[in-house]
């Protein structure tokens, strides 16, 4: 079935670095197509998949940066993969607050434990106040610490 909506990530002319960067990082990756300028020239467009998730790369120069108004949202199932994920991505990149962090390209990731969520949608509000409160003061996000949180401790 064909994906409806595919986001499409305008790069400076690294598209194809970006691509394979991210196809190494995530399971079950792969490129799809890539058209080229030229015979053996640089990528103009590039369709690939991470983890079956459909994206478009495009080598459209400077015109345009990414900025944090959009980011990719990566659920992580466990401390192991936040932690993989983290370092890989942020490798040469900015570490941000709250689990945020922008790659070597400048492109926004949220790496976020599943933990996360099912924590902070509690129905007693002061455990999941309090595991806001502890998410607030991490850059990488920490299951045991938001656990800890959670559990008054």
């Amino acid at each position: 079935m064909m994906q409806k909506i595919t986001p499409f990530l305008w790069f400076n002319d690294n598209a194809e670095e970006a691509m394979n960067f991210y196809i190494s990082i995530f399971k079950n990756s792969k490129i799809i197509s890539v058209s080229r300028q030229s015979e053996n020239g640089p990528i103009f467009t590039a369709t690939f998949e991470l983890d079956g998730q459909k994206f478009m790369a495009l080598n459209g120069g400077p015109y345009f940066k990414f900025n944090e108004a959009i980011s990719l949202f990566v659920n992580c199932e466990t401390q192991d993969e936040v932690d993989g994920l983290w370092e890989k991505l942020s490798s040469g990149g900015e570490i941000q607050q709250c689990g945020w962090l922008k790659d070597k390209y400048g492109l926004s990731w949220q790496i976020i434990p599943v933990a996360l969520g099912t924590l902070t949608q509690d129905k007693d509000p002061e455990k999941s106040k309090r595991v806001i409160a502890a998410m607030m003061k991490m850059k990488k996000i920490d299951i045991a610490e938001l656990q800890r949180a959670y559990n008054n401790q």
